[in-house]
């Protein structure tokens, strides 16, 4: 029963939190934050600010609300995996977005009261560093039941074929990026970002006589990193320089799941399958 519990805490938890990052990258799009004119944790509207007064500070007390719904789950999930089961790694990833949930949150304080590059930076990489660790922790405590090598090749695979969209979708390129032009950016983005990720925790996961899925894990995490990297420069000013950094890296992501996607197939399914009944 518990088990069941945690495991639908950790899924609810990591859904949510991409949808909140999203919802705070269409906030910061369309201005929303601006509206509290510096002010945080007020912002405009009757009664000392605590409710909104127009559209634009609705949008952003909605990202409050739902922030402040992920925080609560986050903990909630942070106590299931210390109380209902026993895998440090689950612990170590969602203890680290626990810790680093007060920090995200004083630093979106931080975007409304001095929206400055450092704050910007900061904000959103704590964000992935969340979302990252949630991620970890759901795959490490559904464990090696849920990993197989076709959902390892498969997510590979899933990287090399939403890339053309997040291309058609970047800054400069062929539409216009309206905040909700944004919001579709970085939600191909972010699933871009998650699916190395879970390539690199079923390699992990699965177990093969050869040292071919170490290298596939190694790739696919390499390959997270620099995903994650790509989607930062997207926050910022698109000059040229940027637009030459994101499509270097761009290039290397293909490259690296590229390699780790044909590394799986050189694999013997039968002793990685084997593997991953055991742990």
């Amino acid at each position: 029963m518990n088990r069941a519990r945690l495991r639908t805490l950790l899924l609810a938890t990591t859904g949510l939190t991409y949808v909140l990052l999203l919802l705070g990258i269409y906030t910061a799009a369309a201005g929303a934050g601006l509206t509290c004119d510096a002010r945080w944790p007020l912002c405009d509207g009757a009664v000392f600010g605590l409710f909104p007064a127009n559209w634009p500070s609705f949008i952003e007390w909605f990202h409050r609300l739902v922030a402040m719904i992920a925080g609560f789950l986050v903990i909630g999930t942070a106590y299931g995996a210390w109380r209902w089961q026993d895998d440090r790694r689950v612990r170590l990833g969602v203890t680290t977005a626990l810790v680093l949930y007060p920090v995200q949150a004083l630093l979106g304080a931080g975007t409304v009261l001095d929206y400055t590059f450092l704050y910007l930076t900061a904000h959103f990489v704590t964000a992935l560093a969340i979302l990252a660790s949630l991620v970890l922790a759901t795959l490490w405590y559904l464990g090696p039941r849920a990993a197989s090598l076709r959902r390892l090749r498969y997510a590979l695979l899933g990287v090399v074929g939403l890339y053309p969209l997040l291309l058609a979708l970047s800054p400069g390129a062929f539409v216009t990026h309206t905040a909700t032009v944004q919001a579709i950016y970085y939600a191909v983005g972010l699933a871009i970002f998650v699916a190395p990720l879970a390539a690199a925790a079923w390699a992990g996961l699965l177990r093969s006589p050869t040292e071919r899925l170490r290298r596939v894990r190694l790739l696919a995490a390499v390959a997270a990193v620099l995903v994650g990297v790509q989607l930062l420069l997207g926050r910022y000013l698109y000059t040229e320089l940027i637009r030459l950094l994101d499509a270097t890296l761009m290039v290397t992501v293909l490259l690296l799941v590229g390699v780790a996607a044909w590394l799986t197939y050189r694999v013997d399914p039968a002793g990685a399958a084997a593997g991953s009944t055991t742990q």
